[in-house]
C-alpha cells in the first residue's frame, strides 16, 4: 500500500488533485481512499487531503501518519506544517518551489528522496493559475503511473467543468510537471 499525504491551503485544490489521484488509480484496478482534513473552512487556511493506494482492500481508515510520499502545494507550510514529519526515510517529497532539493533539505531535515517543481510557475507559463494540476503530475510521476491513466482521467474530471482552451492549458501544465518530475535527479 502507498499512503500519500498532501499539505496546501484552502482554495489551491490539494483536496482535487487527491481525488483525481484515487480516480486515476481506480481506473488501474487497485483500491482507493482519497480524503481532507480541515479545520475551519476558509479560504487560505492549512488543509491535508491524504490518499492511499493499494492492490488490496484497504483496512484502515484513519489519517496518513507515515506517507510513503508528501506533497506540498504551498511552500509556505514547509514550517507551519512540517510536511517531512512521519515521512518513510525511504519515501519522497515532493515540493511546490523554485528552491534546490538540497535548500529543501536543509530546510526540512529530511534525509529521503526531494523532488523539487516550480509548479506555480509552470501552472502560470500554461496559463492555469493553480499548482494543483502540475502537482498532481508530479506525484503521477513519482508513483510511475502511465502517462496515457493520469491525461484520460484529468480529461473525463475536468472537462465537463471548464472550457476546452482551459483543459488543455490544464493538460500541458500537468504534462510539464509529469516529465519534470519523471526527469529529476532525485538526490538523497
Amino acid at each position: 500500500m502507498k499512503e500519500i499525504r498532501w499539505h496546501g491551503r484552502g482554495g489551491q485544490g490539494a483536496k482535487t488533485a487527491s481525488q483525481i489521484l484515487a480516480q486515476i488509480n481506480l481506473r488501474e484496478g487497485k483500491f482507493v481512499q482519497s480524503f481532507p482534513e480541515f479545520g475551519p473552512e476558509r479560504s487560505g487556511a492549512p488543509i491535508r487531503a491524504y490518499n492511499r493506494l493499494a492492490d488490496d482492500a484497504i483496512l484502515v481508515h484513519s489519517a496518513v501518519y507515515a506517507p510513503d510520499i508528501a506533497v506540498v502545494v504551498d511552500e509556505s507550510l514547509l514550517t507551519a506544517e512540517r510536511p517531512a514529519d512521519g515521512l518513510h526515510p525511504d519515501g519522497t517529497l515532493i515540493v511546490n518551489t523554485s528552491c534546490s532539493a538540497e535548500e529543501i533539505r536543509r530546510r526540512t531535515g529530511y534525509t529521503g528522496r526531494i523532488v523539487v517543481l516550480d509548479a506555480d510557475r509552470i501552472a502560470r507559463e500554461a496559463g492555469t493559475g493553480f499548482a494543483n494540476i502540475p502537482m498532481l503530475g508530479a506525484v503521477a510521476a513519482v508513483l510511475g503511473t502511465p502517462w496515457k491513466l493520469v491525461e484520460e482521467e484529468v480529461r473525463a474530471t475536468m472537462g465537463e467543468r471548464m472550457s476546452r482552451d482551459m483543459l488543455e492549458k490544464n493538460i500541458a501544465a500537468l504534462r510539464m510537471a509529469y516529465e519534470a518530475a519523471k526527469g529529476a535527479s532525485h538526490g538523497r
